[in-house]
């Protein structure tokens, strides 16, 4: 099994960018430009990433900080304030002179989503738990599940079809990105990789991807 050379993560302040320090810099680079390709929408263009690794070179640290700027991101230098709101992810996107600055935010929940429960948000969502049978989830850009999806899943919920549906194991109830709707069927087999649900020529279409 191939190893992991750049993981992402998401934390309680935002998302964590894990590198592989014996990796060359055009194995990041590709690394990290498949990982964003496969999660198209899911990034909000400002979203900042906070860099860990022990002893990455610092030629490799600066080519990071050029590449994730190239895509609108930026990698967080400075250290956590204690103040930070807990299930909020702050980015700012840097627009040249004079400085002006465009909050963009995630809601991050660090739990499982029981049975019953409506999590709800104006933006994407990142949950590190599974998402129960009888769970709704309803955001206005994008979902990820770093777990097993069982409930109802609404992205994009305000419009927004570029919304994209990821989780570890997707098995909901039911599937909605914008205006469109897709039912599991009574028998779903459960697959061994993550998958992606997007709309695509007019349908919800879902496929596997790699972490």
């Amino acid at each position: 099994m191939s190893r992991d050379l750049v993981t992402i993560k998401g934390g309680k302040d935002g998302f964590r960018l894990l590198v592989d320090s014996s990796a060359s810099m055009e194995e990041i680079e590709a690394e990290i430009k498949k990982k964003l390709e496969e999660n198209p929408g899911f990034f909000p263009e400002g979203t900042k990433f906070e860099l860990e690794v022990a002893d990455l070179d610092r030629s490799v640290k600066k080519g990071i900080d050029q590449l994730l700027s190239k895509h609108g991101f930026g990698v967080d230098k400075s250290p956590k304030a204690d103040n930070h709101t807990a299930d909020n992810i702050r980015g700012i996107k840097k627009t040249g002179q004079p400085e002006q600055t465009t909050v963009q935010e995630m809601m991050v929940l660090n739990r499982t989503i029981r049975g019953g429960e409506e999590v709800t948000s104006q933006s994407s969502i990142l949950i590190c738990g599974n998402v129960n049978p009888g769970a709704h989830v309803i955001a206005g850009g994008s979902i990820d599940i770093r777990g097993k999806c069982r409930g109802m899943v609404h992205a994009g919920a305000w419009g927004d079809t570029n919304a994209v549906i990821i989780a570890d194991r997707l098995m909901p109830s039911q599937i909605r990105i914008a205006n469109m709707i897709a039912r599991s069927p009574d028998s779903m087999e459960q697959s061994d990789f993550a998958e992606r649900a997007y709309i695509k020529d007019g349908q919800i279409v879902i496929e596997p991807i790699e972490r």
